[in-house]
């Protein structure tokens, strides 16, 4: 293979973002096709991508076609999986936007697939290439810190006022989305969460709230506790109803802590082990002498969305490890639907996830619901630079 061939099913914000990208940004990559069930976006297709770009308004024709070598999914949340698995079906590589999907059991469906199939998975968790988490990992896992004692993320930048809900009818359902700020905004940080620190969480209790800020009928304020096999513990909180809006990700191990904030990494390290100088300090009060040093942090954001198409890409025709194989997508999912599961049942949630339990508490809030809200009459709202 010279080059590789894609295909993209679904034009949206994102879907048409990639298709741009694809025809001049990553090299390697060719942009033969796309598919879109919406005229509209067939029609913008036809005016901003280059006409040898086959374009076909059924998956089923898309997936005959053979016109591409790899295919990325950018559709709503529910149907990553289904394309996904008709995608290794017709024998093709799949890049699925994120989340992975709603519901685990779906995603593991998807995962067997893309491993029956041979062919290669990725997941477009763009935030693993950002240098800020890539050195914040490296540290972490090459023992810097220690010992996890405990994880704290306040992600609460993530404002949306009622006209971002107002925008589609679909938004911020059971039906529509599956979720809200949990599964809609916070993907990349329950994923980075687990794969800076190396963590998933044994067990969780989470506190949801339904409709708090917004008139929406998914969660909107989330305040989540969760310990670790190594004793560790952790809390995550998100909403969408603060401004100005906070993110902060601290860990405390042995060796002392560190901040990410403000697109910076500071690291207070401390120059004995808290472990040893507890064992060995005989002066009552007093402490492990502490190092405030702020770590060098270079290229900016990172290639982000093109990283990871240039990384897929490069997978296919060098062998290049992957950034962020699609298998991976289960463990974020996994903590969210556990902390949906713990606020649903009031009650802790052990990991392994009981994905049955899960999917029919799901099945119950879709079929229950009585939700209405207004919505802005046909306007499509841009959300393009939001993700």
């Amino acid at each position: 293979m010279e080059q590789v061939r894609y295909g993209i099913i679904g034009i949206g914000n994102m879907g048409s973002s990639h298709a741009l990208n694809l025809v001049d940004k990553i090299k390697g990559a060719q942009l033969t096709a796309i598919c879109d069930t919406s005229p509209a976006r067939l029609e913008w297709a036809q005016a901003h991508l280059p006409e040898s770009v086959q374009k076909f308004d059924t998956p089923e024709a898309f997936f005959a076609s053979q016109a591409m070598d790899a295919v990325l999914i950018a559709v709503p949340h529910y149907d990553h999986p289904v394309l996904a698995i008709q995608a290794f079906e017709n024998g093709y590589h799949v890049i699925v936007e994120k989340p992975a999907g709603v519901y685990t059991k779906a995603v593991r469906e998807m995962n067997e697939a893309a491993s029956q199939s041979g062919k290669l998975f990725g997941i477009m968790y763009n935030q693993r290439t950002s240098p800020l988490y890539t050195k914040l990992r490296d540290l972490v896992q090459s023992g810097e810190l220690g010992n996890i004692k405990r994880t704290n993320w306040i992600i609460t930048n993530w404002y949306r006022s009622q006209s971002y809900y107002n925008s589609g009818g679909w938004r911020a359902t059971w039906a529509g989305e599956g979720g809200g700020v949990l599964l809609n905004q916070d993907p990349h940080q329950l994923d980075l969460w687990q794969w800076t620190t190396g963590l998933m969480p044994k067990r969780v209790r989470a506190f949801c709230h339904f409709g708090k800020y917004r008139n929406i009928e998914v969660e909107d304020d989330v305040t989540a506790y969760v310990e670790y096999e190594n004793g560790a513990t952790g809390v995550f909180v998100t909403t969408v109803g603060e401004a100005p809006g906070t993110n902060r990700f601290e860990l405390s191990g042995d060796n002392g802590k560190i901040v990410v904030e403000d697109d910076k990494i500071t690291f207070w390290r401390l120059r004995v082990p808290e472990p040893q100088f507890n064992a060995e300090y005989t002066g009552g009060f007093g402490q492990p002498e502490c190092w405030k040093c702020d770590i060098p942090v270079h290229g900016g954001h990172g290639p982000q969305h093109n990283g990871i198409l240039q990384n897929f890409t490069n997978a296919l025709l060098h062998g290049e490890k992957l950034i962020a194989p699609g298998e991976e997508g289960i463990r974020g999912l996994t903590i969210s639907n556990a902390m949906h599961l713990s606020a649903w049942t009031d009650d802790w949630v052990d990991l392994p996830l009981d994905e049955d339990l899960f999917y029919d508490k799901l099945q119950e809030k879709i079929k229950n619901s009585t939700f209405r809200k207004e919505t802005a009459g046909g306007k499509v709202l841009d959300v393009s630079g939001t993700h």
